[in-house]
């Protein structure tokens, strides 16, 4: 069985809605015939919980580099070492896992809401934060924002913001589950408090309550493909006949829990079959996201264009990506190691 026939018989199994991938979407997102140059950017997953597997089908499907935000990993940490670990892993060893499977890795870095409620350690792990800012590789402090806009959060919020502006970077907002309205408003709010440049702030997990505000405010709204939950193909489509492509990105937020690592391509998709112009699926599935985050100065178009070559013989810190394969020297043998 093919990788495409693994995917789709999943697919036709699952509880939630996924589409078919045809090869057709590549011709709108890329100014050649050359198949290979096809280009998807997910600006916001969480690799750090998927498998290896999944690098190499974002690869299949025309997914050239993403962004993990740091976030919360379901399990509380109970001390500011747990972060140091985990923060020298994203800009670490993850980057070096997606480049041998020919994926560029970018993240951010942040307290998270959810933590910041947490006395014990959110000081320690805010003293972290200005070592890891400036690494290689880190495009924005976040995600920051609310979870439950308790005053912990409003206070980690505005400190993480003040340090956004000292160290130049752009802000990778996250919107509450619960009162997104207000919650998002209030986002803002705080930001414009701060100082902060809107043409600097993703505001992500948007959605129809939130959109109109998050755009006219002169934000860059992001919308999480993330099943059942956050936002659906199907109404990311009718946002973008609403409200057209500009400062608008769509990403899939897949994490641990039931998501989706192909929501990018697979919107993409439903979007030209719904009859989206192309240049606005490639504006939202591409451009916009790499025109936000590449404020940082840490994101290139020629980072993927011409990208360092895979040689899987390489090790990082003396760890290998590789469970006793022969190692891949040349990014056109990665196909070859999808499973039939």
């Amino acid at each position: 069985m093919t990788l495409g026939a693994v995917i789709f018989d999943l697919a036709s199994r699952a509880s939630f809605n996924l589409y078919n991938i045809s090869s057709s979407i590549y011709k709108i997102m890329v100014k050649t015939n050359d198949i290979s140059t096809a280009t998807f950017i997910d600006p916001h997953i969480h690799m750090t919980a998927r498998t290896t597997y999944d690098y190499m089908v974002l690869r299949e499907y025309g997914v050239v580099a993403i962004i993990e935000p740091s976030f919360w990993m379901g399990q509380p940490r109970t001390s500011a070492g747990s972060f140091k670990d985990y923060f020298s892993s994203l800009v670490g060893w993850e980057r070096f896992r997606a480049a041998q499977f020919g994926i560029r890795h970018y993240c951010t870095i942040s307290l998270n809401p959810k933590e910041a409620n947490n006395p014990d350690i959110a000081d320690e792990v805010m003293d972290l934060l200005p070592l890891f800012a400036c690494k290689e590789g880190v495009v924005a402090i976040g995600e920051i924002g609310y979870d439950e806009m308790t005053p912990a959060e409003d206070k980690y919020f505005g400190l993480q913001l003040e340090l956004a502006k000292e160290v130049d970077k752009p802000v990778l907002v996250h919107t509450p589950h619960r009162n997104k309205k207000e919650g998002t408003s209030r986002s803002m709010d705080v930001c414009a408090e701060y100082g902060v440049d809107p043409s600097k702030v993703i505001i992500d997990h948007a959605n129809e309550e939130t959109a109109k505000e998050v755009l006219d405010r002169g934000f860059w709204a992001a919308f999480s493909i993330y099943p059942k939950t956050k936002m659906g193909n199907k109404r990311m489509v009718e946002l973008v006949r609403q409200y057209g492509c500009n400062r608008i990105i769509v990403d899939s937020a897949a994490d641990w829990g039931l998501s989706d690592p192909l929501a990018v391509p697979k919107t993409a998709q439903l979007m030209e079959q719904m009859g989206i112009p192309a240049d606005h699926i490639r504006k939202v599935c591409y451009e916009n996201a790499l025109s936000a985050y590449g404020q940082s100065g840490e994101m290139k178009e020629t980072d993927w264009t011409n990208p360092p070559a895979v040689d899987q013989r390489q090790l990082y810190d003396g760890n290998s990506v590789l469970r006793g394969q022969q190692p891949i020297t040349d990014s056109k043998q990665l196909a070859s190691l999808l499973i039939d």
